[in-house]
């Protein structure tokens, strides 16, 4: 057994001791299960938050786009930010909204806001779609970590399997609080790895960034550039808008916001997280650094660059340190994602089917459900996915359809029916799984439009037919104005 086998495996160890000691003192309601009793403090709402930056997608993903792509891979940098400075005015009315009227989910907001029992249902059931193929990255770079950090000797579906596990067994007993005391391990950890990282290695086999990208601009002319078409600077855009709004859309996020105590926390988190965000930066220096020394991985293969890289340069047990913290990223927010894909379909798919469940029985269902919706995942990550940032960006084409109808139903008054919000989300959830089943692009669709058009992100082609769908359905299904009675003399 090598060194670095030892420390992953002692790191996973040490996450379900972490997450199964959470529980201890508390009696696991559903409210406490889900969203921790609304008890969390600024601190830990900031890692889960936070928290959801650094997951294996930026560990594997990010580092992999750096390696494959080139200048794309800064849209993760950017959309980031960008919806953390839309946090500061967003999240504050949601929080008081979901504490006033006891909320425990997303689906409960939009059933609540708009009136409509069946709008929630929906609302879940995009969740859960859009959950799977998150929940299926997280695997995926679990496999791909503990694989390649245990010089082998761990296979990647033995890897995924004992992660599925810990997981599973300890999101069933503590629920939200064990996913937060390992967010804060887990990004002590991985903060202090992808900047030593995004350092050293740069230096290491460069001399500094600078002759890093001028050696890579020299062996790939035009790699640093956006492509004139494809992913380009258009591709760029609508994809940063697109993620963006969808960023705080995810049910999971949705469910960490409901976990703080006062909603002044989203306002101080958002003047600090955009520069949390630019520690992403070191994830992709360590992608650039392995282009030339690691050469030749295409496709799925480039988000093993970092690792490759890594096991190329350290001594064992320093790669185990890099594999345990990869490792972590997989488990909390897969842990978080079991959490809120479980409640959304205990409380809000199978709960208005059956109105007059307890709470006790919906929390044991919730936790029923956490390991069919973990093997559902381990079957579709054991079935060869497509890249992980693939994989996120179809997730958020998804989830990015239900903020038109959030945020209409943040308004004063609320321009959009339950029918144009349930019609706009349908519009574009099909739209967008039409376009990833059939390959047909956009420019395919409208061919009298300028060819440059079908560099557009399809989620965001989807989220303004879904737009037009929902403000054309609100202005037929509008109750007309009751007429004021006129005064008789």
């Amino acid at each position: 057994m090598n060194a670095a086998l030892v420390v992953i495996g002692l790191a996973t160890l040490a996450a379900l001791a972490l997450g199964l000691a959470a529980h201890r003192g508390l009696r696991m309601t559903l409210e406490q299960w889900t969203v921790a009793g609304r008890g969390f403090g600024g601190l830990l709402v900031f890692l889960l938050t936070a928290g959801e930056i650094y997951t294996t997608f930026t560990f594997l993903g990010g580092s992999g786009w750096a390696y494959g792509r080139g200048a794309p891979t800064f849209y993760i940098l950017a959309y980031g930010s960008l919806a953390y400075f839309m946090s500061y005015w967003l999240l504050p009315p949601i929080w008081r909204y979901a504490k006033r009227e006891r909320l425990l989910s997303q689906p409960h907001f939009f059933a609540r806001k708009y009136d409509s029992q069946w709008l929630g249902v929906l609302v879940a059931a995009v969740g859960v779609v859009a959950l799977v193929p998150y929940l299926v990255l997280q695997f995926q770079g679990l496999g791909i970590i503990v694989s390649i950090a245990s010089y082998g000797s761990i296979s990647p579906t033995v890897a995924i399997w004992i992660g599925a596990a810990t997981v599973t067994i300890y999101v069933m007993i503590s629920g939200m609080h064990g996913v937060a005391w390992n967010a804060a391990v887990k990004d002590a950890l991985i903060l202090v790895v992808v900047v030593f990282l995004g350092i050293y290695l740069p230096l290491h086999y460069y001399g500094g960034f600078g002759e890093m990208f001028r050696a890579i601009d020299a062996a790939k002319p035009g790699f640093l550039a956006f492509k004139p078409t494809g992913q380009s600077v258009l591709w760029f855009q609508s994809t940063v808008i697109l993620t963006a709004l969808g960023f705080f859309m995810w049910p999971q996020m949705f469910s960490a916001v409901l976990t703080s105590k006062h909603e002044q926390t989203f306002r101080r988190n958002a003047a600090l997280l955009p520069l949390y965000q630019l520690i992403l930066l070191f994830a992709f220096f360590s992608g650039f650094a392995a282009i030339l020394q690691v050469p030749g991985l295409t496709g799925a293969q480039a988000d093993q660059a970092l690792l490759r890289l890594s096991v190329q340069t350290f001594d064992p047990w320093f790669v185990g340190v890099i594999g345990a913290a990869g490792v972590l990223t997989a488990l909390v927010p897969g842990s978080i994602i079991l959490v809120s894909a479980a409640t959304l379909l205990a409380n809000d798919v199978l709960r208005p089917l059956r109105p007059d469940l307890p709470d006790s029985t919906v929390g044991l269902t919730a936790r029923i459900f956490v390991p069919l919706i973990a093997l559902l995942a381990v079957y579709f990550t054991l079935n060869n996915p497509p890249t992980l940032v693939a994989l996120l960006l179809m997730g958020y084409a998804f989830v990015t359809q239900l903020f038109p109808a959030l945020l209409c139903g943040l308004l004063p008054r609320n321009p959009m029916t339950k029918y144009g919000a349930a019609a706009g989300i349908v519009v574009g959830v099909v739209g967008v799984a039409f376009v990833t089943e059939t390959k047909v692009g956009f420019a395919d669709m409208l061919p009298f439009l300028p060819a440059r058009v079908g560099d557009v992100n399809v989620g965001f082609a989807a989220l303004i037919l879904n737009v037009v769908a929902a403000m054309l359905v609100s202005w037929a299904t509008r109750p007309a104005p009751v007429a004021a009675a006129s005064s008789s003399t």
